[in-house]
């Protein structure tokens, strides 16, 4: 590598209130730009999600490397990589090797701005955020954990499929990468064997402006400012010529598109139910087991949040009722007795080591959820792992699909079910991190966190046995915070896994292995 910097890794724990997507941020910690660990020259014939092949959307073929037109392009390549400013090496720092981990941190960053309930109006009732105007308030979206786990796996999704065709494509034309055809171009970040046709780099940054403005519409300006900053680092960097980032540019977005569209009928758009539909579930779940959950806010919301996010279209899981927990147990039973003995002797003994697994694991309004949680989590594998791009999103792909899965789930559990929170069956009962405003049974936390860790183990395996301590602990830190029976926290581990089960199944199905 001729040149090289360090690139910094946001790489904190992002567990505060963020109040905007801007340099005000917590503490930024330095991983050193890293080599990887293959190539993976085949990964064009990977099965995609979505689209047919690597080969679906074409490319056209460019200027042969001794044409003029090359030429030119790489003279400008090497006079944009030379002397840069102070603010273009602070750039090429900050995209780094692997953009997916910049444009993962951005996400959840937005996820975090956003993830902020609305206020009740004055006369005490509540409105939704609206899509057609995200401008008017609430703001749209309310980035809850159902939202942002859906928003993270389109954006993961995309990534994979829109990276397999960029290798299809690379190999198919060959061009050398810039530093090859002309090795007196000064380059800044590591070097590799890539051919450079499609810019791989321009491929991220098309799919992550494309998706992420759909995902938060209001920060169009900042994500498309991002791009712009990313795909300008590449030549800065000395890794990419123009027309290798105009193709990457047309790649990515097309490939956005496609998922674009499957977002528009997913089922998101009604998982907000009306009150009316939203109680006749209640009614339907106190006909069927003799309970329903009751909403203590104050003021009440008359709906809890998204009833219908479990109808949502799934990834990799066939259907709801293939990961349908059974019932939980009837309040007034054995079980149900012995779970809340647990409950109150916990918080009358809580011990400090237990509160701090409870904020922890808490994700709760103005952080990133807890599937933003595994992202940060895997982002530190894939820096650990020294993954190159392809296989960034090939794990990002399979765990977020996977976490969506498990909010769907879990969320056809919650409404199923429509169990009492804790706070609701104990008299006098409290909590130390609020009461959820959606029904007990499973634990989101425990769903999202186990099937995470099944997909994780097994794309990591050197990392099972911190996987599944980290999914154990999340699921224990919602007893501690008397939020979950220890039932829901156990169903949830379980329905999680078989969740991240069908991701594996399915990734052992696309070549990549």
């Amino acid at each position: 590598m001729k040149g090289s910097f360090l690139y910094t890794l946001l790489g904190a724990l992002l567990l505060g209130l963020f109040t905007a997507c801007d340099d005000d941020l917590p503490t930024r910690a330095d991983y050193e730009s890293y080599d990887f660990t293959a190539l993976d020259e085949t990964g064009g014939a990977w099965k995609p999600v979505l689209l047919s092949s690597g080969a679906q959307i074409g490319l056209p073929a460019p200027a042969e490397v001794a044409s003029a037109e090359y030429q030119a392009e790489l003279a400008e390549l090497k006079s944009s990589s030379q002397q840069l400013t102070a603010e273009q090496e602070e750039a090429v720092r900050y995209w780094g090797c692997n953009p997916l981990i910049r444009w993962n941190e951005l996400a959840r960053e937005m996820a975090a701005k956003y993830n902020l309930a609305p206020a009740p109006n004055p006369d005490g009732s509540y409105s939704a955020p609206n899509a057609a105007t995200p401008d008017q308030y609430p703001l749209f979206p309310f980035a809850h954990p159902p939202y942002t786990c859906r928003a993270l796996a389109y954006w993961g999704a995309a990534q994979y499929d829109a990276l397999i065709a960029a290798w299809h494509h690379k190999y198919q034309f060959n061009r050398p990468a810039p530093y090859t055809a002309d090795p007196t171009i000064q380059t800044h970040l590591p070097e590799n064997a890539l051919p450079s046709y499609p810019s791989d780099g321009a491929v991220v940054a098309a799919v992550s402006q494309a998706i992420l403005t759909a995902m938060f519409p209001l920060e169009k300006d900042f994500i498309a400012a991002k791009a712009a900053e990313h795909k300008n680092s590449l030549r800065w960097a000395g890794l990419n010529v123009a027309s290798d980032i105009t193709a990457g540019d047309s790649l990515g977005r097309a490939v956005a598109a496609v998922f674009i569209n499957r977002s528009k009928t997913d089922g998101m758009k009604n998982a907000q139910t009306p009150r009316p539909v939203s109680d006749s579930l209640r009614d339907a779940a106190e006909a069927r087991w003799g309970w329903h959950w009751v909403n203590l806010e104050d003021p009440p919301r008359p709906v809890g949040i998204t009833p219908f996010f479990g109808r949502l279209e799934l990834w990799c899981v066939p259907n709801v009722e293939a990961t349908r927990p059974g019932p939980p147990p009837a309040p007034g039973s054995v079980e149900f007795q012995r779970a809340t003995d647990e409950l109150q002797s916990v918080q009358d003994n809580l011990t400090e080591e237990q509160r701090k697994i409870a904020n922890f694991w808490a994700d709760g309004l103005g952080t990133y959820t807890p599937p933003g949680h595994w992202n940060r989590l895997a982002a530190e594998f894939l820096v650990k792992y020294r993954q190159n791009p392809l296989r960034s999103a090939r794990t990002f792909a399979y765990l977020n699909m996977a976490v969506q899965d498990a909010g769907v789930s879990c969320w056809d559990a919650k409404y199923y079910y429509h169990y009492p929170r804790p706070s609701q069956a104990i008299p006098g009962f409290k909590t130390i991190l609020g009461i959820p405003n959606f029904p007990s049974y499973t634990s989101g936390h425990s769903t999202f966190s186990s099937a995470a860790a099944t997909v994780l183990s097994h794309i990591v395996p050197a990392e099972q046995a911190r996987c599944e301590a980290w999914a154990q602990e999340a699921a224990d830190s919602r007893v501690f915070a008397g939020i979950h029976y220890r039932f829901d926290s156990e169903a949830g581990l379980i329905q999680g896994k078989a969740v991240g089960a069908y991701a594996v199944d399915k990734a052992k199905l696309d070549g990549a292995e």
